[in-house]
């Protein structure tokens, strides 16, 4: 029996002036309940209570001894209100973490209209495209890209990050436009080093199987937005989220290219320290976000 759950058993025995009364209401065996005591009495040196047939009242100690117990007891309940209160708000310090494109472009005007709705909750957010640890950070919950790994961290799915193949006209009129993934050979291609490292492209048809293209050219980046600056210059074709290439493809600047090719969606994730002990504020931002990431959201 740990140390709280022996204080209300000591309480329940000084006010029901019972062992068995007070194993009863506590869903023990009234021998448990009296070999705690007696394992208490001998752990202070004193007699707690008067034993008789009639039943068992406190001695002077036994007294002193409720008094306090009491009083921890009301404050480890005004504690454990407290911490449902809290848990139950959407309040206090929300620690937020993704990558830098997908922060500063989709994250950070989501997260201030959740602010809106949660004028009691303050916000720390941070972009890092390294590989974060929450726990050592302190961080509550993190939006990270494709699958994840095995881990004991807590996950929800959120919705999926599609990506396109664009480039820029002033370039497809000098160097013709891909109609096969094949054709890539004889193009140039833009790589975003931290998902096509090995310069290879995958496509899917619409029979369903991946066909993997090496590309090449004269361009690598871990930075979506050089990728897309490169592109809009003419320098080649860049795969890219449909989150970073809407906007450009909207005003004309890039065009989609091989639409009848689908590339490999990444699953978007939540992920929060533990998969159990889940803050109201980190389900409350996961449930907003679930509904921003519908069919066609990079296009909002």
């Amino acid at each position: 029996m740990d140390t709280v759950a022996g204080l209300k058993l000591f309480i329940r025995v000084v006010e029901t002036g019972s062992f068995s009364k007070a194993s009863a209401d506590l869903g023990i065996t009234q021998p448990t309940a009296t070999k705690h005591v007696a394992a208490l009495e001998a752990r202070l040196g004193a007699r707690l209570f008067h034993r008789s047939t009639r039943g068992v009242t406190p001695t002077e100690v036994g007294s002193a001894y409720y008094d306090k117990c009491k009083s921890i007891a009301r404050e480890l309940d005004e504690a454990d209100n407290l911490a449902a209160l809290m848990q139950s708000r959407v309040r206090g310090t929300l620690r937020i973490s993704t990558s830098v494109a997908f922060g500063r472009r989709v994250l950070t005007p989501l997260v201030l209209r959740f602010m809106q709705q949660h004028p009691e909750l303050q916000i720390d957010l941070s972009f890092e495209d390294r590989y974060v640890n929450l726990v050592e950070q302190g961080i509550d919950v993190a939006l990270r890209m494709g699958r994840l790994a095995d881990s004991q961290l807590g996950a929800r799915y959120l919705g999926l990050n599609p990506w396109v193949l664009v480039g820029a006209p002033a370039y497809l009129k000098q160097r013709g436009t891909p109609t096969l993934p094949q054709d890539l050979a004889a193009h140039d291609a833009l790589v975003y080093s931290t998902v096509q490292g090995d310069e290879r492209w995958t496509f899917v048809g619409h029979d369903g199987q991946p066909l993997v293209v090496p590309v090449r050219g004269p361009l690598r980046s871990n930075n979506l937005s050089a990728l897309l600056s490169a592109a809009r210059g003419g320098m080649g074709l860049a795969v890219l989220p449909w989150y970073v290439a809407n906007d450009s493809v909207r005003g004309g600047a890039v065009q989609p290219l091989l639409t009848d090719w689908a590339l490999p969606a990444q699953d978007i994730h939540a992920v929060f320290p533990s998969p159990k002990l889940v803050p109201s504020k980190v389900r409350s931002l996961c449930d907003f976000l679930a509904l921003q990431f519908g069919p066609e959201w990079w296009a909002a």
